[in-house]
C-alpha cells in the first residue's frame, strides 16, 4: 500500500475546519501521513474554539494543542495538494501553489449556526462528519 499524499488543509482562520480535517486525516491515514493545516489569517485570540474541541473529543480526537498557522508559515512545496475548505483559502492556495495542486471542498462555516448549544454542536458535528467522508472517499480510497 502506498503512503497517502502529503495534504495541507486550509480555511479562513485555521481555527475550526482545517484543524478538524487535519486531525481526522492523521487518524484515518496513520502516523506516516504528512498532513497540516493553515489559514488565510491565524487569529490566535480565537483559539481554542470550544465547540470544535467538544465535537472532536466526542470521537476521541484532542485538537486543544493546535497552533494556528498561515500559508506564510509553511513550506508549501512539502505538500502534494492543498485542500481549501473556504473560498478565501482556495484563492490564496491557487495564488501560492497553482490550480494543479489546489482543490476546493466548499465546507459550511459552523460558526454561522445559531440557536441552542445542541443546535450549534450539531452544525459542528455535520462539518466534522462531512470532512471525514470526503477524506475517506477523495484521499484515502
Amino acid at each position: 500500500m502506498k503512503p497517502p499524499p502529503a495534504i495541507l488543509f486550509a480555511c479562513g482562520l485555521n481555527r475550526i475546519r482545517s484543524p478538524m480535517a487535519a486531525a481526522l486525516m492523521r487518524r484515518m491515514a496513520g502516523p506516516e501521513a504528512r498532513v497540516d493545516s493553515c489559514g488565510v489569517v491565524a487569529d490566535l485570540d480565537l483559539w481554542p474554539d470550544p465547540f470544535a474541541e467538544a465535537v472532536m473529543i466526542e470521537i476521541g480526537l484532542d485538537v486543544s494543542g493546535h497552533a494556528a498557522k498561515t500559508f506564510e508559515n509553511l513550506d508549501l512545496e512539502a505538500f502534494d495538494r492543498v485542500i481549501s475548505l473556504s473560498a478565501e483559502a482556495h484563492q490564496r492556495a491557487v495564488d501560492r501553489v497553482g490550480e494543479a495542486r489546489a482543490e476546493f471542498w466548499p465546507t459550511a462555516d459552523p460558526t454561522l449556526a445559531s440557536g441552542s448549544r445542541e443546535t450549534i454542536l450539531n452544525a459542528y458535528r455535520a462539518v466534522r462528519d462531512e470532512l471525514a467522508v470526503r477524506i475517506r472517499e477523495r484521499i484515502l480510497d
